[in-house]
């Protein structure tokens, strides 16, 4: 469908950031495949714009690096295979997006070339100049860091103008609005508010790394139909994190 507002396209090259949760839909754990198919047809909706699309995808929904730990497992080790299930996922999502006819490629920080590609970053920024949608997995390829970080990192590596962080709600608000009606939502915060009062819209490291290269965030809610296009054609709810 043809939007009026197309013209208003701000951005060139953004990059969605979604938690694995999100891909679970209403289930306990793992992928939901008609969740998975909505978000991709989300993003193809954005691709049809000319807009060049990077995605990292937690991997919460089949393991948590940071509650294996909890649980007695050397760190390394579980924050290791919470980037393989990263992998699992962008393999799901790179399945839904060329079914919808978008080519997509699986670029992993840790190598398999199995089943996708090793990270090169001038390989990757081709791609996109291809219009194909790049789905960085693995997370940074180290432990200790989350795919926050990783998306942060690779934004600024891909030249992205801003991080689309897809969430259960429609921006950042100073307490949470599921528990507390009263909870105000922000229609922009810095960075540093964001760090002092605990926003919990990433974790401290990857607010670090976005405020250090003037990257800005946008939150909202990846459960509103055409939320995503409608952000980027000027429209709709949303929060944005910037200095």
């Amino acid at each position: 469908m043809a939007n009026p507002d197309d013209h208003r396209i701000t951005y060139k090259r953004v990059l969605l950031k979604i938690s694995g949760e999100a891909l679970m839909g209403d289930q306990g754990y793992g992928l939901h495949p008609p969740t998975v198919a909505r978000i991709a047809r989300e993003v193809k909706s954005v691709h049809e714009l000319g807009v060049e699309i990077c995605m990292v995808i937690g991997g919460g929904n089949i393991f948590r690096g940071l509650q294996g730990s909890a649980q007695g497992m050397e760190r390394a080790t579980a924050d290791y295979m919470g980037m393989l299930a990263t992998v699992m996922n962008a393999l799901g999502m790179q399945a839904a997006l060329e079914a919808e006819g978008i080519h997509t490629r699986v670029i992993s920080a840790i190598p398999m070339d199995q089943v996708c590609e090793p990270y090169i970053r001038r390989r990757a920024i081709r791609h996109l100049e291809k219009k194909r949608v790049c789905i960085f997995a693995a997370g940074t390829g180290n432990p200790y860091f989350t795919t926050d970080t990783a998306a942060t990192l690779r934004a600024n590596e891909m030249a992205c103008e801003a991080i689309f962080k897809g969430t259960k709600v429609d921006g950042v608000y100073d307490k949470d609005p599921k528990k507390f009606p009263d909870a105000k939502r922000y229609d922009s915060v810095t960075y540093d508010e964001v760090l002092q009062k605990h926003l919990g819209v990433m974790d401290a490291s990857a607010i670090a790394l976005a405020r250090d290269n003037n990257l800005p965030i946008i939150v909202f809610s990846l459960d509103e139909p055409g939320g995503f296009r409608g952000i980027l054609s000027g429209e709709g709810t949303y929060t944005t994190v910037r200095g």
